[in-house]
């Protein structure tokens, strides 16, 4: 029987991996890290976390939250790894994520079907009886890209997603900065930076007017809704930011007992609590100007940054019109793609992919066919996002309520969410029973 191979060593790729040779299915995975790495990588692991920390809610009755009771149903490798290495964020799910890349490494390293390769490869391999799984992600080297253009016959589509800063704690001054989670929900998991009106409007005043990194003279602006950068959030109006990252609502400042008119608000990104990310500031501001603004919030004057943040390329193809709802190209069978690739935006939607590319390699090289997940279930609701979407206007999407079926009748909206995850779960059962999954 000849191996899965699957190229791309981040969360799809580690998931598909996992997933195929729990199938008793020898499995390849190729990963061009440590010798050469992506402009946004920089350590040898797989599956590093390369923007924020956080896998967004927990919450079931939430969609995303959903979506990972589903993986963790399905023995999801990330979801196992994610919930032994979190850090407190409230109703989120963050991760330490030097931790979460090195035990998910150390699992695929123990696998014994799994052989992991580090080399590059430099254009899709030709088809064959064997079934290859392309999980190579947003930032797809670019002699692969152009392999997949060929491919696919048509230019390929990109956007533009940015990285919030990470700081040092110690640079914070304790004596502005408090504790609280929003509605004072959980343990007060988050850090934050209260303004007045005078100060956020000066501060909304010197972002506005800050140096951004040039965009090459190739490069179309196609930013994902979801992670605008914050500048561009500040550039259509001046209180975008305060009903938005900044929105103070539910974090009263505990020495005034009022919330503050806006607020910064500091996401933990390791369990020592060492340092925090700035949670909803990804930017493409220079790196002075940066340090410059982000200085201006109250509580981080002094600030000292473990990173700034970036912004970087994301590929992905027109999935309506060249992909099978089992993540097949319809072109080539034997060729699968999974991640950020195949339009989802996000951590948890790309070890999705990865999770369902993985089952359908693995089935079909033991001769099994390949399966689609219901669309009542949070993996269905995605598959058809990317294949029933109108490809004029595909563009990659989180999960969400709105990807699911129609509802049948009114529910009221209260139960919406838990009315959901019943269906979802439900559905995510027989299915498994039915196909043997």
């Amino acid at each position: 029987m000849e191996p899965v191979t699957i190229i791309g060593g981040g969360l799809a790729g580690s998931e598909a991996a996992w997933q195929a040779a729990n199938r008793n299915c020898k499995v390849k995975l190729i990963d061009m890290k440590p010798l050469t790495f992506s402009p946004v990588h920089n350590n040898a692991d797989l599956a590093e976390l390369v923007c924020s920390n956080s896998f967004r809610s927990n919450d079931l009755h939430s969609a995303v939250g959903l979506l990972k009771e589903e993986m963790r149903r399905s023995n999801s490798l990330i979801m196992q790894i994610a919930d032994e290495t979190t850090v407190p964020a409230g109703k989120a799910l963050a991760v330490d994520r030097n931790r979460f890349a090195r035990k998910i490494t150390a699992s695929l390293v123990r696998h014994p079907l799994i052989d992991i390769i580090r080399e590059e490869i430099f254009e899709i391999p030709p088809g064959t009886s064997s079934f290859t799984v392309l999980a190579t992600g947003p930032l797809t080297a670019e002699p692969l890209a152009e392999s997949l253009t060929t491919l696919t016959g048509r230019d390929r589509l990109a956007f533009y997603d940015a990285i919030a800063p990470i700081l040092y704690t110690e640079s914070l001054n304790r004596d502005i900065v408090y504790s609280k989670s929003r509605y004072d929900e959980g343990r007060g998991d988050y850090l934050n930076c209260p303004m007045d009106k005078e100060t956020y409007l000066n501060f909304i005043n010197e972002l506005g007017d800050a140096t951004c990194v040039p965009l090459k003279s190739f490069e179309d602006i196609k930013y994902f809704e979801g992670c605008l950068p914050v500048e561009v959030i500040r550039s259509r109006g001046d209180d975008t930011l305060r009903f938005g990252p900044m929105k103070p609502v539910g974090l009263e400042d505990p020495k005034t007992g009022k919330p503050p008119y806006a607020v910064v608000q500091l996401r933990k990104e390791n369990r020592q609590g060492t340092t925090y990310n700035m949670v909803g500031f990804q930017t493409k501001l220079i790196y002075s100007e940066q340090k410059r603004i982000f200085r201006l919030i109250p509580g981080m004057e002094n600030v000292e940054f473990a990173r700034l943040g970036s912004i970087h390329r994301n590929t992905f193809i027109c999935a309506p019109e060249l992909l099978q709802p089992t993540l097949q190209f319809k072109n080539r069978p034997d060729l699968l793609l999974a991640g950020q690739l195949s339009g989802v935006e996000g951590y948890i939607e790309s070890a999705a992919m990865g999770l369902l590319a993985g089952i359908n390699s693995g089935r079909l090289t033991l001769g099994h066919p390949p399966v689609i997940p219901p669309p009542e279930t949070a993996l269905g609701a995605l598959i058809n996002h990317l294949t029933l979407s109108e490809p004029t206007k595909f563009q990659p999407s989180n999960i969400n309520f709105g990807l699911f079926p129609a509802w049948e009748k009114k529910v009221p909206k209260r139960l919406r969410g838990q009315i959901r995850a019943e269906k979802g779960l439900g559905a995510l059962k027989n299915w498994q029973r039915e196909e043997k999954i």
